[in-house]
């Protein structure tokens, strides 16, 4: 398999996350989308990574979707419940890790990506309001449980480790440790891990 994406993206971490808990081979190849010879839109029409390639050509994207299917190919460290309530509980803890990526991102391209003059100061504060409310929902689910879901290390802990880990390098001014302990908490414990020691975001 052959995985697209960069070294700084939080989805493509997720997937590098899953595919070394999960002791699957592949190659990355880095690709910067923003770049003005940037292919990706070759292999994936929405212009997004990561995009997985497989063997015989097949390519999947999202890294919800890639993450999903990489949990089927083997029974090492099972990162998602089988189904039911509790499968649907990590994908939600996934889909709001997510999603406060995503804010975080619309939040980057319209400081990075438009002049200043342009730049709308209501529509920056109204994301990093979402910024702010979803890392403390992350919070409130969490608790004091040692795990996102509980007991059990599972795809909702890579999620949120990588949403954290990604606001670390692109806003290192926000300090969510303080108000969050837990989460800084959850954040170290994962760095034990080599999955994430070795998927450290680069910008």
């Amino acid at each position: 398999m052959k995985l697209i994406g960069s070294l700084a993206s939080p989805y493509v971490r997720k997937v590098r996350v899953v595919l070394a808990e999960k002791k699957l081979d592949y190659q990355i190849q880095l690709e910067n989308v923003w770049g003005p010879d940037t292919g990706i839109h070759l292999v994936n029409p929405l212009g997004k990574v990561p995009c997985l390639v497989m063997e015989d050509g097949y390519v999947m994207y999202d890294s919800r979707v890639i993450a999903e299917y990489l949990d089927t190919l083997t029974p090492v460290c099972k990162l998602l419940p089988p189904n039911g309530r509790e499968r649907a509980d990590v994908k939600n803890w996934e889909a709001l890790a997510d999603g406060v990526i995503d804010a975080g991102v619309v939040v980057r391209l319209e400081r990075t990506q438009r002049p200043p003059e342009l730049q709308s100061a209501p529509f920056i504060d109204r994301h990093l309001l979402k910024v702010t409310r979803g890392l403390a929902s992350l919070s409130d689910r969490l608790g004091d449980s040692p795990w996102c879901t509980g007991t059990h290390y599972s795809l909702a802990d890579v999620a949120v480790g990588c949403a954290l880990g990604w606001f670390d390098l692109r806003f290192p001014e926000i300090d969510w440790r303080t108000p969050h302990p837990n989460l800084a908490r959850l954040h170290d414990k994962l760095h034990e891990r080599a999955s994430f020691r070795d998927t450290v975001p680069q910008a």
